[in-house]
């Protein structure tokens, strides 16, 4: 009874040490440390009268031990899942101060264990375990990276005014990336003295159509990354020549001109 009587300074009734220390972190969170506390402290202050029996105290303390063992059980999981993810694309979510969420990709260099807790290294950082957010598959991350062109690109090269070439394409991102093209008409290779890139933008020469004869070619290009990524239905030259309309406008009013004449004689 006498741990029931608290001591007053100053008007304030002092708190007893064991009381300070209640076992329960800031976030009010019952750990196992938390629930050992509270089953010492009920059968500490239980009914003298109407005790407990040793049956029940023994399923509490069953009941401890397995809730021990499933803490114990799932860090060991989190850990296993945390060393599984090393060469992993992922996606991190993470909190700022004012409750912002913003999300960041990479590749999971290596595993940290800090106080029992697993910590993955993405992009040169360490990140708790449980700011996890995905797990990306390789052949997708690949896929989404591929260098590409967006949009259908239709142009016209005059053989009497001829001009260079230019479209647009998209690299591609990451280990997919490219930073050449090649180009090919049917199974001809257009030289690539002929071909260059700059930036997102694919130029080709205003000499490299001038042999071929009017008409509609489809280009394929070919990207030089490690896949080789070949796009065959993207890029159409049609190649015309504004000449032969004046030529064969001539020929008609020379042709009139002459029946003119005779129709006259």
């Amino acid at each position: 009874m006498s741990d029931l009587i608290q001591n007053v300074k100053d008007g304030v009734v002092e708190q007893p040490q064991q009381a300070k220390s209640s076992g329960l972190s800031s976030s009010n969170a019952l750990g196992k440390d938390a629930f050992l506390q509270l089953l010492v402290t009920q059968m500490k202050y239980q009914d003298p009268l109407n005790p407990n029996t040793d049956t029940q105290f023994i399923a509490q303390l069953a009941t401890f031990s397995q809730l021990e063992q499933m803490q114990n059980i799932s860090s060991l999981t989190t850990n296993s899942q945390a060393f599984s993810m090393v060469g992993k694309n992922v996606i991190i979510k993470t909190e700022s101060a004012p409750g912002n969420t913003t999300y960041l990709s990479g590749k999971v260099d290596f595993v940290n264990m800090s106080g029992g807790k697993a910590q993955i290294s993405v992009n040169g950082k360490l990140y708790s375990i449980d700011q996890l957010d995905s797990v990306l598959d390789d052949a997708y991350v690949i896929e989404k990276g591929l260098p590409r062109i967006d949009t259908a690109v239709k142009s016209e090269y005059d053989l009497a005014n001829p001009k260079d070439i230019t479209f647009q394409v998209n690299l591609g991102e990451g280990e997919a990336k490219a930073d050449d093209v090649a180009i090919l008409v049917g199974n001809k290779v257009i030289d690539t003295s002929l071909v260059s890139v700059s930036g997102d933008k694919v130029t080709i020469n205003k000499d490299a159509f001038s042999a071929y004869e009017t008409g509609s070619y489809k280009l394929t290009v070919v990207f030089n990354n490690s896949l080789y990524t070949t796009v065959t239905d993207k890029v159409t030259v049609d190649v015309k020549n504004s000449n032969n309309g004046s030529t064969n406008s001539q020929q008609n009013n020379s042709n009139t001109q002459e029946n003119d004449t005779t129709n006259v004689v």
